[in-house]
């Protein structure tokens, strides 16, 4: 990789985040992956809808996009400042469609696919990953935008697995990657993406030399396409250079455009629990086939990072972008988890990085906040339908600390709001009633003299397997603290912890103890 190149995550808009930072022509490979529309039916997606703003992103899988201000914004600029040929389009379709949902969609992704464009290169490949609800019309868009010169494939993802299933129609078994380029000047390295010979066509090449299994082509030979055949010797193949060739053997076949990819099953390795993770073996394909070791991969609707961890692992470099930091933090944890200290430097964008920008965050959306408040401690979110507007569990760490592996819990409520005593002492309630050895209580405003005495009065939690250590039950850290370094404080066991048993007390019956090394 270049040397001096840093790997990007960036949180945000990625419509923002591309004309902000994102060169022109500085991209080799983009994938993407955006919402679907799925979770709404054919028919709501087609009903007329009026509204003022679009919806609040307050979840972390939001997958339906709503007429609305934001997208009567993106169709006022598509069709004042696009290309003539998408300018036509989107007027065409809006007339046709009318003020909808799906409109909606095709608007927010056509702004995103001019700026996707723009920041490609040249010799640039895309591959537009969407379903059979809105891919053909993506495809008219993508044509209006990419030239229809530079369609390449029309690809369906086939699996036997998973999908829609229904009485009153044919089951769903595929979804659809549309493959454009920017010119007819891009790398297509397909012999790394050979499908496997079957055991039958193996058996066709019984020939074989230094460089490999072969067959024979060309005038008079046994399997040749022109007319006329017989079995020559070797010597006869030298004095006939003309007439013969050799067909080598690859590893398989040319892949075709349908995928035979089985997607995450609940016991894959790779499952990550985020509800649109797609199998590495989809994006091995990809990249491995559209781009060389060094080139730039971007994926603007980046999810759970799959794109990022297969180009990390190809040797390519990369971008991410996603609206949400709770696919931040995922990315991040799958990266060092993943790749350890052989992972390629990488930085994140648009994340807080002081505390007025954290308080920007926590006014602009609060959910983000408490997002971004919860990575800072290595905690996961809890669902945000399971509690009001104001109380509850926000997030949890799960960690162990004794040899035999049992899971402890810590609990962790973030508040971006007014705080008082009151908040310390329903925590303190939350600590008991879930059964936690701790209880964190993360604030943007500093805790008043009584909050504090309140959480000292909680006690200390004294591991059993680290002797003379304790942690306070109940701790409070702020924003500024955190962005500062500071840490919560519990039993961290990393690889390089390891336990030693003590020496065996002469009298009594105390268990056996072991302590830190």
């Amino acid at each position: 990789m270049t040397t001096d190149w840093k790997n990007k995550l960036y949180f945000g808009d990625n419509l923002k985040i591309m004309r902000e930072y994102i060169q022109n022509e500085s991209v080799d490979l983009i994938y993407l992956d955006p919402p679907f529309n799925s979770k709404a039916t054919y028919n709501i997606l087609f009903e007329e809808k009026n509204g003022t703003q679009s919806r609040a992103q307050i979840t972390a899988f939001e997958d339906t996009w709503h007429w609305g201000l934001e997208a009567q914004l993106a169709y006022r600029e598509v069709t004042e400042k696009g290309p003539r040929r998408l300018v036509d389009l989107i007027g065409a379709l809006r007339q046709f469609l009318g003020a909808n949902d799906m409109m909606a969609y095709l608007v927010m992704m056509a702004i995103r696919l001019v700026e996707m464009h723009r920041v490609l290169k040249p010799t640039g490949s895309v591959y537009l990953h969407c379903d059979p609800t809105a891919s053909h019309y993506l495809k008219l868009v993508m044509d209006a935008i990419f030239s229809v010169h530079n369609y390449r494939n029309e690809i369906a993802w086939c699996y036997y697995i998973g999908g829609r299933v229904s009485k009153r129609v044919y089951g769903r078994r595929h979804d659809i990657l549309l493959f454009y380029t920017k010119s007819g000047d891009y790398p297509f390295n397909w012999g790394e993406v050979l499908e496997p010979w079957s055991e039958k066509g193996a058996v066709k090449f019984k020939y074989e030399d230094e460089k490999g299994r072969y067959r024979l082509m060309g005038r008079f030979l046994k399997g040749s396409p022109i007319k006329g055949h017989r079995d020559v010797s070797p010597e006869w193949e030298k004095t006939h250079p003309h007439l013969v060739y050799r067909h080598y053997m690859k590893e398989g076949r040319m892949a075709v455009d349908y995928w035979n990819i089985p997607p995450i099953n609940q016991a894959a390795k790779e499952r990550l629990g985020y509800p649109t993770q797609k199998p590495e073996a989809l994006l091995e394909r990809i990249v491995e086939a559209s781009s060389n070791e060094g080139d730039l991969v971007m994926d603007p609707f980046c999810g759970c990072g799959t794109t990022i961890a297969v180009a990390e692992r190809l040797n390519r470099r990369w971008v991410g972008i996603d609206i949400t930091h709770l696919a931040i933090s995922l990315m991040q944890r799958r990266l060092e988890d993943t790749f350890g200290t052989e992972l390629s430097p990488y930085e994140i964008v648009g994340d807080p990085k002081d505390l007025h920008s954290a308080e920007a965050l926590a006014e602009q959306n609060r959910y983000q906040f408490q997002w971004w408040a919860l990575s800072k401690v290595g905690a996961w979110p809890v669902s945000d339908k399971k509690k009001g507007a104001d109380r509850g569990i926000d997030g949890i760490i799960n960690f162990i600390d004794t040899p035999d592996g049992k899971v402890k819990k810590i609990i962790v409520q973030v508040k971006s709001g007014h705080i008082d005593q009151s908040h310390i002492a329903t925590l303190r309630g939350d600590i008991e009633r879930e059964g936690a050895v701790i209880g964190a209580f993360i604030t943007l405003h500093p805790p008043t003299a009584p909050m504090r005495e309140e959480a000292i009065t909680v006690g200390f939690y004294e591991p059993e397997f680290f002797p003379g250590k304790r942690f306070p039950r109940l701790q409070i850290i702020t924003i500024e603290e955190l962005l500062n370094g500071k840490q919560l404080e519990y039993p961290r066991m990393g690889p390089e912890v390891t336990f030693k048993k003590a020496e065996r007390k002469e009298k009594g019956k105390i268990p056996e103890q072991m302590k830190l090394e």
